[in-house]
């Protein structure tokens, strides 16, 4: 028979179509208890191969291979310690099979495990410890030995050393002893505490000499306490303070290797340089209070020593009906490590105007103060400031000055701060305001509460609830913007902006008192879409007291879909009490709260 030459091309393109087809993937089986089939896959190198697409005979025969070691690992783990453990390639067993002459093919590679008996502790000792120590769950006689278990009771026992000072602690005997026949395991661990170390003086690493913070800032910032005893914490601390600054892309405190002179222990700081300068921007915009725009512009490092300098921008209202348009101007100087590591030294100015449907106020504010952080949890702040203000409402048209001093209290421990699915928010302010060239003093106070609760996996219960108060002076006294309204995204959507105060009509002020209730029911549709139902409730009042008010109420449905930076909102509103029958629709970045 001859071929001719179209015939020997077709030929030829199809054996390359063929040498270039994949290998068929290999199957892994799995013989074992069900409640083991988990730990076997898991700890199997054949099952990443096959996971990774890796096919070819000689990784899979040595994948096997090396799972035999690494199955009855995972077997030891949860305590079975007399498992039988078979693995086969296509019917032969892997540790017969030649790596260096493998099968042209790998069609099934079979697991087989009988686990035998679980094992229990007969003694279970790590000695010794420091007093009022407390013993690892599940490391005492009579309960499921594993090598796990007994891995984490050792690191406990260390830990615990390290945490009174001795920071060299480590198990220097161990001994482990399995009774087959009596399905037990004696398991005893030996620690040799070493000296009670204090902190040496903290060195700044060869590789972080090119930082553009100076070396004296990046130790005052790190707080390593010279001369106190070793704390792991403190360690743990120095590192989420310089990295709290932003100035530093990372930042990583390490222990010396060897003890120093007179049971010192030094430490080194590395740390990488952020970019110095950023900006962002961002936009809000809702049916009824328009279009937000935001900006800022950073520096994280203006004088050497970390201090972050920052404008902010801001223009509101755009289209809305609001009043009018409100701008903003604002700057602040943050300086870390004032008088203590965890204090920040603030200063700040804003120059605004705010034209709300009641008021239009210019004001120029500047101001001074400390915030300090107690806890991960727990942060204070007091500062003290000077406000100057006009503003014409259906008062007329005032000046007033003021000497502010505000005191606040902020305590958090939620999971997420855009996104929470669990925990608790307080943020609680209290400012007394001084008078000056005869406007009124008195004392406002405002608190916001929020908390978050999972329902199963795919839902979440959010609740919030907002009060303030102003005390000592009259509604005709007070700045308008000290005072209060309820209605829009900020409060009850589906309300008009600032549409509940206290009066009606031209005479139509703020109230001295007021109360906001919002609940929301988040339920997760897919891993990045959502869908939200929310019920919002304002109340406010002219007394101080929260007597004698007015209340209005709306009610929603939103989505959101999750990006990098939290989740995109969308929610539609419509009031729920009152003739109104408008549909508003609010559209940010985050959560409403």
């Amino acid at each position: 028979m001859t071929l001719r030459l179209p015939a020997l091309r077709a030929l030829f393109l199809a054996g390359l179509a063929v040498s270039a087809m994949p290998a068929l993937a290999a199957d892994l089986r799995v013989t074992a208890p069900e409640d083991l089939d988990d730990a076997v896959r898991g700890a199997s190198l054949t099952a990443t191969a096959l996971n990774e697409g890796r096919v070819q005979p000689q990784d899979l025969v040595a994948a096997a291979q090396a799972d035999y070691a690494r199955v009855l690992a995972a077997l030891y783990e949860q305590g079975y310690f007399s498992a039988e453990v078979h693995i086969r390639v296509d019917g032969r067993e892997a540790a017969s099979l030649d790596t260096l002459r493998p099968p042209t093919a790998v069609n099934t590679v079979e697991i087989a495990v009988t686990p035998g008996p679980a094992f229990t502790f007969s003694e279970a000792r790590v000695a010794p410890l420091p007093p009022l120590t407390s013993p690892v769950p599940g490391f005492a006689p009579g309960a499921r030995a594993g090598t796990a278990v007994m891995r984490e009771a050792a690191q406990a026992g260390v830990e615990s050393w390290r945490q009174v000072g001795h920071a060299k602690a480590e198990v220097t005997d161990q001994q482990i002893t399995a009774d087959h026949r009596a399905t037990t395991v004696a398991a005893r661990f030996g620690i040799t505490p070493g000296p009670r170390l204090t902190f040496g003086r903290p060195r700044i690493s060869a590789d972080s000499a090119d930082s553009k913070v100076r070396p004296e800032r990046i130790r005052a910032i790190a707080g390593i306490p010279e001369g106190k005893v070793f704390s792991p914490e403190e360690i743990d601390k120095a590192e989420r303070r310089l990295r709290r600054t932003g100035a530093f892309r990372s930042a990583v405190v390490s222990e010396d290797e060897a003890i120093g002179p007179g049971d010192t222990l030094g430490t080194e700081i590395a740390v990488e340089d952020a970019k110095q300068r950023r900006f962002g921007v961002g936009a809000e915009v809702s049916t009824v209070e328009g279009l937000r725009l935001t900006g800022f512009w950073m520096h994280r490092n203006a004088f050497g020593g970390a201090e972050r300098l920052r404008f902010d921008a801001e223009v509101a209202g755009i289209g809305g009906q609001t009043g009018g348009i409100d701008y903003s101007l604002g700057v602040t100087l943050t300086r870390p490590a004032f008088r203590h590591p965890d204090a920040q030294l603030t200063f700040g100015a804003i120059l605004q105007r705010e034209d709300e449907p009641t008021y239009l106020t210019d004001l120029l504010e500047v101001s001074v103060g400390v915030e300090r952080i107690l806890t991960d949890r727990l942060t204070v702040t007091g500062e003290v400031g000077l406000r100057i203000a006009k503003s014409r409402d259906t008062f007329g048209t005032r000046d007033f000055r003021h000497l502010l001093f505000t005191a606040g209290v902020e305590w958090d421990n939620r999971d997420s701060t855009s996104d929470a699915t669990k925990g608790a928010y307080a943020d609680i302010e209290v400012t007394p305001f001084v008078g000056l060239s005869g406007s009124a003093s008195g004392v406002r106070a405002t608190a916001d509460l929020r908390g978050y609760r999972s329902l199963g996996e795919r839902f979440v219960l959010a609740g919030r609830m907002q009060l303030g108060s102003v005390m000592g002076s009259s509604i005709a006294a007070t700045p308008p913007d000290f005072l209060f309204y309820s209605g829009g995204g900020g409060t009850v959507r589906g309300q008009g902006y600032q549409s509940l105060g206290v009066g009606t009509g031209p005479t139509r002020t703020g109230g001295r008192s007021f109360a906001g209730f919002s609940t929301e029911v988040r339920a997760g549709i897919t891993d990045n879409i959502g869908a939200v139902a929310f019920v919002d409730y304002g109340y406010v009042a002219a007394s101080p007291s929260f007597d004698g008010g007015n209340w209005h109420a709306g009610a929603g449905i939103g989505v959101r879909y999750k990006t990098g930076i939290g989740p995109v909102r969308a929610d539609l509103a419509v009031p729920i009490t009152g003739n109104s029958k408008s549909v508003s629709l609010y559209v940010g970045i985050g959560q409403s709260f």
